[in-house]
């Protein structure tokens, strides 16, 4: 079962643009993700790259190539399309990233996270 819990105003991302987040879930769990942005469309995704498991961020809210183009890991430098999250080299090609339910509504960012992890 699933919530839509807020993250941010549209607004508030660049175009092409990524930002991070960390919700509490209901069971007293977390769950970290992050948004990337290109145009009207929002992509979340877990913070968590498939190869290693930990998080993408080279900084805070900076998940992107310097071309801004693709997701890039900070350990071992895989890179992921935006729309899909699909490694396309690195230790990881041929494996994605886990997606989350994005939705816009009215401006708002909204991401459906599990009620309890």
């Amino acid at each position: 079962m699933t919530i839509p819990s807020y993250i941010c105003e549209l607004s508030e991302l660049d175009d092409p643009g990524s930002r991070g987040f960390s919700q509490r879930l209901g069971g007293g769990g977390r769950i970290d993700g992050f948004l990337v942005r290109r145009g009207s469309e929002v992509y979340a995704y877990l913070d968590s790259c498939p190869h290693t498991g930990v998080s993408l961020a080279w900084m805070p809210d900076e998940y992107l190539d310097l071309d801004r183009r693709y997701i890039e890991c900070s350990m071992h430098g895989a890179v992921f399309t935006l729309d899909k999250g699909y490694c396309l080299r690195g230790p990881c090609a041929g494996r994605s990233l886990t997606p989350l339910d994005v939705m816009l509504d009215s401006g708002r960012v909204m991401v459906n996270l599990p009620v309890s992890e």
